[in-house]
């Protein structure tokens, strides 16, 4: 089998300018694209990972017969360096008129988690560990 590494995550979105804004306020700072400026926006990650934006219709135009789901199907998740961090950005966003889809609490898994959606329905997991016992 051969070697593969995740290097591009690429999300669907219905409003590309409310999409930039949205994960801006995540702390992702996107470029448009200069052949592509109202359908495509990207950036760099840190580890090599590079994250894109593309509306429905730049997706229509590399996938024959594409439909856009009803909602989102990805949940992408963001780490913050303490449960504050998650309670305050939380917080920040729904104040910012983000749909808010499950306030913070504390997970038997040892993390301080919440869940918002991006414009386009699509899950954002907002985590920190919490501090050992």
């Amino acid at each position: 089998m051969p070697t593969t590494t995740v290097k591009i995550i690429d999300i669907i979105v219905s409003d590309l300018g409310a999409a930039i804004e949205f994960y801006r306020r995540l702390g992702f700072e996107f470029e448009r694209n200069q052949y592509m400026p109202d359908d495509h926006a990207d950036c760099d990650l840190p580890n090599g990972l590079h994250l894109m934006l593309d509306t429905d219709s730049a997706r229509s135009k590399v996938t024959a017969g594409w439909t856009p789901p009803a909602s989102g199907r990805i949940f992408l998740t963001v780490e913050y360096g303490t449960p504050a961090e998650v309670d305050a950005a939380y917080g920040e966003l729904v104040a910012a008129g983000v749909t808010g889809l499950q306030e913070p609490y504390d997970v038997p898994w040892g993390m301080r988690y919440a869940t918002v959606a991006d414009p386009s329905g699509n899950g954002i997991d907002l985590y920190a560990n919490l501090p050992a016992s």
